[in-house]
């Protein structure tokens, strides 16, 4: 897989994020590893911050479900309103989403 077609792969994986649910950005890479080769949570939050204003970016959290740096008040809002459960400073990882539930 190209990096530009990893890119994509990525913003249409969050795309399918349900409201009310996150992944971490260890988890979009490790659902994209077979077909990508890749596995860098690091190179997922990369692209998040450069490409995912048109994404539903705040379903994106670390491991721990700390909200995205520098962001932190939007997505909360962002999340409060979908239903999303929150935990202290961040998301309640019982809310994390795997692509092989479906929507």
């Amino acid at each position: 897989m190209r990096p530009d077609e990893y890119v994509e792969a990525v913003l249409e994986l969050v795309e399918r994020i349900p409201p009310g649910r996150v992944m971490s950005y260890g988890a979009v890479a490790d659902a994209l590893a077979e077909r990508s080769g890749r596995a860098s949570a690091r190179l997922v939050g990369s692209i998040m911050a450069r490409h995912g204003g048109g994404v539903p970016w705040h379903r994106v959290v670390n491991a721990a479900g700390r909200l995205p740096p520098g962001h932190e008040r939007e997505a909360r809002a962002r999340l409060r309103a979908e239903g999303t459960p929150l935990r202290g400073d961040g998301v309640d990882m019982r809310a994390s989403w795997s692509p092989e539930e479906g929507m």
